[in-house]
């Protein structure tokens, strides 16, 4: 054996030798076939005998290249064979088959004494001859001791730094022939024996073993290794040593995947499969392999072998050769492995790799745009299968299989727990949802949305139609995707796989790419963060986005401002957080206890946020402070509140879009919305959500930013402690009222507060919801009298208006006062104003806003009167007219009049109901007796003409006449203008009414007996109805039929007048009389009788008798 060993070592160094020093010449040799990889595989002598050694390499694997003859020539049919000295031994030794292949039985034989075969002299000969000036360069491989094989394996450890090409011939040759067993690897025997043994990963004997066994031993270790690191139940702790061997090992077979034995046999078919036309070499085959993982002709056990080399390279980046030559020097510029405070362990993971060199890039510093392109390969992996992330195999193992047993492939089951850390499937470990975060940061694929496979192929649809303009891998296709989230251009796979990332991207500023380009100066000078790649446990989720956005919003007073481009990417990413609550940390955190409570229920698109504002009084301290902070933020930027303005853009882009064209907002854009919320392009969902957002602003005035900015001295200084909007609004309200009413020489409220609380005031009149002390009130009433009436354009609070005297007390009273309050200011009457806002532009453009309703009236009857308005104001009328307390110049006129004449109805009046008329009708008898100041004697004067064309308008006719005119007069009562049909039948028909209270309504008769209140006989003309009358009682004057028939209704009428309104006192006898037609017999008579009772006293003398005086003197 001994003898026939030498045959094929000598061999084996002429062929190393030829490959070396290449030989021009013949042939000789054309059995004798040397491949890279040193294996025999698929090689045959000239004579074609078969004998390929069964799993070595295939001529697709390498280039053959041809080795030169030795010295001394041999026939080219020689074989070694038939060598006397080997004879016996391959007799002993090797399968027939296999003697008339030369490669086959040197195989057979090397592999019966390869344990010592780097051992030998004559192989460390030839490398100190070949490799004589690599040896001097390499210091570590000079001082290696002489003939126990150290030099040749420190030469393998170093082959990446050999320059020379002969000695890097030699050593690949020899990298070949030591991996193609362990055994073979200088030290790796000594360092792993016990683990082999341990782990059962095979023989370590010289004896007999399968052609396929050493590699495999190598596998088990590395899975070992593996399986250690990821904490499995029952993994080994191997030895520290036999880790680095294992490493080594795999480091030192990165560029080939002929020296991986177990992934070789493993894919073999794969790599014809998928990877025919890859040339070996600089590991260009593993990727390949690697981009084929999870393709379904894929192999089982490739896929296995892939995945164990994967997770070697997450341990230790050099294990991938092209990553480790790429980044080679970026790792070096950027120091990424000089970090004292970490284990050497962990500097060589891929994640550091990757978390520093990502820094670099995201820190603007330049990196080779190789090295950024396998970084972003393996990225892409990392995302793809979780598996290659020992933290998550740890960690999140039960919600794994739990949640997302099954969804191994293409990132799903990665996703499946993303879906799991939002909280949409249950709940998630603390620590699984920290490995989910580093992993995220270590794929970094907010910068390229590409490295997430799951969401690239949910997405692609989606990203070809509506960001079709971004380039391909920019970061802003995420932004561009979450800008068309909940539109009718994403698709629901996409959204979900979307939403998934973005949880856990908005959980760390810095996965924002652009976000961090922009504001990382900001960051540290605002909110002292640490470098890209430095966390702080201590910082909770979501703090340095807060930070960022507090300062966002500040005033130049405040100082401490974000610069102008950090803003507008706060601002960017404000409004895809208002998306969806759980993008934002903070609120989730804070809030989740609430959002169970009192939002379970609400799940479509922007509901969470909306259900936390309307309960906002229900919530935590801690949650309500946030959602306020939010709702403060949003008063300042509606934007922020995207699906309203997706929701608003064809009313922005008509009556808004200067105001939304703004960088600032400061709350002018929701101004606009809510004055333009009637306008025909405005949608129900826009007025949905802006009336939406108008009643949270009421809950604390904070919420209403102009309002707040242009208030807050004042409620400081007028309403402290008072924090309801509505509150402070009443507050403010009533300040200005009251020194408006006093004649103060100064206001206490400001100039820019006053109108800003004007604006708030417009906007509280249009919706009865936003002044919850009426709506409260009345809620009752509401349901009963107007469940069918729509919210807006004030149309339920002019319900109840129409309902008055059906409603209850407390909403009466609320109702009441609001009237007070619109009358004295129309303009905070929302349906008069909107009814008639074309008139007033006509009729009423210099009239001050607090007497357009006395404008209004005064061109009423007006040809160019809009009927609408028209009837809107008779509306007013009437309500002005059952109290004088509502109509602000009756009031004014008469403050003297009402005491003097009207106290005792005053004393039976309640502060919040009406009077019913009964003041002004008090003050329309003392007009009757001239006795009234001049000023309210033209105010009643104009009531009663408007009341002669109205009957709506006199109160105590409509309470005690409701059924007499019902029955006497429809016709007249149902019209749709009343020009005086209604009097003038009650005129017609006076002795046909029957109710007595109606016959005894003191107004009736004292109208009717008045001819000033005749709508035919204005007080005006009174003379020349005077004259008239004088003229019907002359026979010889001649009359129209129809004056005279009018004439006489009314003597007729005002003698019925005299009959059921007798006289209270002596100046209402008095005045019957002199009004009296027949006043002249009267007066006679009574004179008569006058006279003739003094005659009798003159003729009859005495009726008493006479007494003396002395009598009269007692």
């Amino acid at each position: 054996m001994a003898d026939c060993i030498r045959v094929p070592l000598l061999l084996l160094l002429m062929c190393i030798l030829s490959y070396v020093h290449p030989i021009r010449g013949d042939n000789a040799y054309n059995n004798v076939i040397i491949k890279p990889g040193g294996n025999a595989e698929n090689l045959q002598n000239q004579a074609g005998g078969p004998g390929a050694a069964a799993g070595n390499p295939g001529p697709a694997d390498r280039s053959p290249v041809a080795g030169a003859s030795p010295p001394r020539r041999r026939s080219a049919g020689w074989k070694l064979a038939e060598e006397a000295v080997c004879r016996d031994d391959l007799t002993r030794l090797c399968p027939k088959h296999s003697w008339n292949n030369n490669l086959a039985v040197l195989e057979c034989l090397q592999d019966k004494k390869e344990l010592n075969l780097t051992t030998d002299p004559k192989f460390e000969s030839v490398a100190v001859e070949v490799c004589k000036s690599t040896i001097a360069e390499i210091k570590e491989c000079a001082a290696e001791e002489r003939g126990k094989g150290y030099l040749v394996s420190c030469l393998v450890d170093h082959r990446g730094n050999i320059s020379e090409y002969q000695c890097n011939q030699y050593i690949t040759k020899m990298t070949s022939i030591i991996f193609s067993d362990y055994r073979l690897i200088c030290g790796f025997m000594d360092k792993c024996r016990d683990d082999i043994n341990t782990l059962h990963c095979g023989s370590i004997s010289t004896g007999e073993k399968d052609i396929h066994s050493q590699g495999e031993v190598i596998a088990c270790l590395e899975k070992g290794l593996v399986r250690e690191a990821e904490e499995q139940p029952g993994a080994h702790a191997i030895h520290d040593d036999c880790k680095k061997a294992i490493m080594r090992v795999a480091e030192l077979s990165s560029d080939d995947f002929h020296l991986d034995r177990y992934l070789y046999f493993s894919c073999r078919d794969d790599r014809e499969r998928f990877c025919e036309n890859t040339p070996a070499g600089e590991g260009r085959v593993y990727k390949c392999l690697f981009n084929h993982k999870f393709e379904e002709a894929m192999s089982e056990r490739c896929r296995e072998a892939l995945t164990t080399r994967q997770k070697l390279i997450a341990q230790d980046y050099k294990v991938s050769y092209s990553l480790a030559k790429a980044c080679k020097a970026d790792l070096r510029k950027y120091r990424c492995s000089m970090d004292t405070n970490m284990p050497r362990a962990r500097e060589a993971r891929l994640s550091y790799l990757l978390l520093c060199l990502e820094s670099a890039v995201h820190r603007g510093r330049v990196v080779s745009g190789e090295c950024q392109g396998e970084m972003l390969d393996y990225r892409r992996m990392l995302m793809e299968d979780f598996s290659l992330s020992p933290e998550i195999v740890l960690h999140c193992r039960s919600e794994i299989e739990a949640h997302c047993s099954g969804l191994h492939r293409k990132g799903r089951t990665l996703h499946c727990l993303m879906r799991v850390g939002r909280g949409d499937m249950g709940a998630i470990d603390t620590l699984c949802q920290k490995a989910l975060q580093t992993l995220i940061q270590e794929a970094d694929p907010g910068a390229d949305y590409r490295i997430d496979r799951a969401l690239n192929e949910a997405c692609e649809s989606v990203i070809q139609t509506a960001c079709k303009h971004i380039r391909n891998g920019d970061p802003m296709i995420l932004s561009c995707l979450m800008e068309h989230l909940y539109t009718e251009k994403m698709v629901e796979d996409c959204e979900h796989r979307l939403l998934e990332l973005q949880y856990f991207i908005a959980r760390d500023w810095k996965l924002d790419p652009i976000l961090y380009k922009k504001c990382q100066g900001d960051a540290s000078r605002l909110c002292h963060t640490h470098g890209w790649n430095e966390t702080n446990d201590s910082i909770p989720p979501g703090a340095v986005f807060s930070c960022l956005y507090r300062h966002a919003y500040r005033s130049v007073e405040q100082g401490r401002r974000l610069s102008r481009d950090c803003k507008v990417e706060v601002q960017r990413i404000l409004h895809q957080r208002a998306l969806d609550v759980k993008l934002d940390p903070e609120l989730q955190r804070r809030c989740m206890t609430d959002l169970g409570k009192w939002c379970s229920e609400k799940t479509e698109a922007g509901q969470e946020l909306e259900c936390l504002q309307d309960h906002m009084e229900d919530l935590v301290t801690s949650c309500r402070d946030v959602v306020g902070n939010l709702t403060e933020l949003e008063s300042e930027d509606i934007q922020i509140e995207a699906l309203l303005m997706r929701a608003c853009e064809p009313v922005i882009q008509a009556h808004c879009h200067e105001v939304a064209d703004n960088q600032i907002d400061t709350g002018d854009l929701m101004e606009c919305l809510v004055q333009n919320k009637h306008q025909k392009e405005m949608n129900e969902k826009c007025a949905v959500g802006v009336t939406h957002f108008q009643l949270i602003q009421i809950k604390d005035f904070r919420f209403s930013y102009k309002f707040k900015m242009a208030c807050k001295e004042d409620v400081l200084k007028l309403c402290p402690n008072i924090k309801k909007k509505v509150d402070v609004v009443i507050c403010l309200s009533t300040t200005v009222r009251n020194d408006t009413l006093q004649d103060a020489k100064e206001q206490r409220v400001s100039v820019k507060c006053r109108k800003q609380l004007r604006v708030e005031e417009l906007e509280m009149s249009e919706d009865i919801r936003l002044d919850p002390d009426l709506y409260d009130s009345c809620k009752q009433d509401i349901n009963r009298l107007c469940q069918n009436v729509a919210f807006g354009n004030a149309q339920v609070t002019e319900c109840l208006k129409e309902n008055k005297r059906q409603l209850t007390q407390r909403c009466h009273q609320r109702v009441f006062k609001l009237q007070e309050v619109e009358m004295m200011d129309p303009e905070l009457d929302y349906q008069l104003m909107r009814v008639c806002k074309h008139m007033i532009r006509r009729f009423c453009t210099e009239a001050d806003g607090k007497n357009v309703l006395q404008c209004l009236k005064q061109n009423k009857n007006s040809e160019l009167m809009d009927p609408k308005c028209k009837q809107m104001i008779t509306k007013r009328q009437i309500t002005q007219n059952t109290d004088y307390r509502l109509n602000p110049v009756l009031r004014k006129s008469c403050k003297a009049d009402i005491p003097k004449f009207c106290q005792s109805i005053l004393n039976k009046a309640t502060g919040d109901s009406e009077l019913e008329g009964q003041v002004i009708s008090c003050l329309k008898l003392k007009y009757a007796d001239q006795r009234l100041s001049p000023d309210c004697e033209d105010q009643i004067r104009v009531i009663l003409q408007e009341s002669a064309l109205d009957y709506r308008l006199d109160p105590q006719l409509q309470i005690h006449c409701t059924q007499e005119i019902s029955r006497l007069c429809p016709e007249e009562a149902a019209a749709q203008e009343q020009t005086g049909q209604v009097e003038e039948c009650l005129k017609v028909n006076l002795l046909k009414i029957k109710q007595e209270g109606c016959k005894k309504v003191q107004k009736l008769p004292q109208v009717l007996s008045s001819s000033r209140a005749d709508p035919f006989v204005s007080p005006l003309v009174s003379s020349e109805m005077s004259c008239l009358m004088e003229a019907l009682q002359d026979k010889r004057v001649r009359l129209q039929p129809e004056c005279k028939k009018r004439l006489q209704d009314r003597i007729d009428m005002w003698s019925y007048a005299a009959k059921i309104a007798p006289a209270e006192g002596f100046s209402d006898l008095a005045m019957q009389v002199m009004t009296s037609p027949s006043k002249n017999y009267i007066l006679a008579v009574i004179g008569l009788g006058v006279a003739l009772l003094f005659l009798m006293g003159l003729l009859c003398g005495r009726i008493t008798k006479r007494v003396t005086q002395e009598l009269k003197d007692r």
